[in-house]
């Protein structure tokens, strides 16, 4: 690799004592305060610009052709340069690309995942939300407590190499596949940057810059690359408990030493607080840190206030012409609300799913306070979509990727997003 990279090593370890000693202070004011965010926009490169002060970015009508991982030969870095001449146009304006104070990998990905089976965690609340990846039976859970210090886990699963991500300042967690069409497997680093105060990734074979928020390369060589999304879902440690007693779970056992069940991010879900580092457009047809479940089609995206489903508990709604339906299940708490993790604000889990098993349509209602029920069977459902008893005991409704994320970050970064609120559906406001 070049030079650069070897010095920014060396840059990251200094750095790294310093972010170690401001994560596991005793002070109760060092574990409330959010140690890796402590940038502001003067920390952000200096732009450099066309002849008319403008960045050139790509025509998102113009397909990109990406080059495969295996045929590139010490490419030039993001990291060290998002200007760099050589790169494809970018997909985003990179003078819009912030620090967010720590240096990439300031926050350190795990990259050699632990896990135990439940019966000997102990460290994890019942209220607790924890990260629900299942590929091909392969179940397991990423509790907040740990992702919040992380933010990406490279792991495999299900015989699948995959990265769990989850962005504090957007409140949004994705997961992605990451094998690419050659067969290269990237692995995932956080850049220390922001883009829509959304977590921007790197990979470390090319450290192209990722959008974590849609899993798209932005800038640099891989510049036009997708990941594909995997479904992930966000509910309590007992709701996954309860579904899968046989499920993994992630250990603190990740070779850093952090303030694990900690929230460094108190109150920042409170409706009223202003996003962290953002700078684009605020869509005024909600407050910006207003909760949502977002749904994003292939030509539409459809996003429900948090509020209005914990209301209903279950709403159906089309996306791109398919019939889905949002749940809600009392009893997960928030992330970011306390100071620790376990007394925040009841908030809820959610999913999302095609109401339909072997070609049948369910019509989905509340069971009470617990649960689902459909009206065509009268088979329970839990909130990741299982049939637990009834005639249908067993099956499981098609997963429809979604995000639980807050209004700002979806607005951005799809703002042809058409909201469904107790007041009815508000549109997006015609150009």
């Amino acid at each position: 690799m070049a030079t650069p990279r070897r010095i920014r090593i060396l840059a990251l370890l200094v750095a790294g004592l310093v972010l170690l000693a401001a994560c596991t202070s005793s002070s109760a004011e060092a574990d409330s305060a959010p140690p890796e965010r402590t940038g502001d926009s003067s920390e952000a490169p200096t732009p450099t610009t066309s002849g008319d002060n403008t960045t050139v970015t790509a025509d998102p009508a113009v397909p990109l052709d990406p080059p495969l991982v295996s045929e590139l030969d010490s490419p030039p870095s993001a990291l060290d340069d998002m200007f760099n001449a050589s790169f494809p146009p970018p997909l985003i304006p990179p003078e819009e690309v912030l620090s967010g104070g720590p240096p990439p990998d300031g926050i350190p990905a795990i990259d050699d995942p632990k896990f135990a089976p439940i019966d000997e965690i102990d460290f994890i609340a019942d209220n607790e939300p924890v990260l629900v990846l299942d590929i091909d039976g392969d179940v397991r859970a990423y509790p907040i407590q740990i992702m919040i210090w992380h933010e990406i886990a490279n792991d495999v699963v299900g015989g699948v190499p995959v990265t769990v991500s989850f962005c504090p300042l957007c409140n949004s967690a994705v997961a992605f596949k990451r094998t690419q069409p050659d067969g290269t497997i990237l692995d995932f680093g956080t850049s220390g940057r922001l883009y829509f105060s959304s977590l921007v990734m790197y990979d470390r074979q090319t450290e192209t810059l990722w959008t974590h928020f849609d899993g798209t390369a932005v800038i640099g060589v891989l510049t036009g690359t997708v990941l594909e999304k995997i479904p992930l879902s966000t509910v309590s440690y007992r709701d996954f408990r309860e579904a899968h007693p046989e499920g993994l779970v992630l250990t603190k056992d990740t070779g850093f030493t952090r303030n694990y069940g900690r929230n460094p991010y108190p109150g920042y879900d409170d409706v009223n607080t202003a996003p962290f580092l953002f700078r684009g457009e605020a869509d005024g047809r909600l407050p910006a840190q207003t909760k949502v479940i977002a749904v994003r089609g292939e030509t539409e995206t459809v996003a429900v206030t948090q509020e209005y489903l914990a209301e209903e508990r279950v709403i159906p709604f089309e996306v791109d012409g398919t019939g889905v339906v949002a749940l809600l299940e009392p009893g997960t708490s928030s992330g970011l609300d306390s100071v620790n993790i376990a007394e925040g604000r009841e908030v809820g889990a959610t999913g999302v799913f095609i109401p339909e098993v072997d070609g049948q349509t369910l019509t989905l209602s509340a069971d009470g306070d617990s649960g689902f029920v459909d009206a065509e069977t009268s088979t329970r459902w839990n909130i990741l979509g299982e049939a637990v008893e009834g005639p249908l005991a067993g099956s499981e409704l098609p997963k429809v990727e979604h995000l639980d994320t807050f209004w700002f970050a979806i607005a951005a970064f799809n703002p042809d997003t058409v909201v469904i609120t107790a007041d009815g559906v508000l549109a997006p406001e015609a150009d």
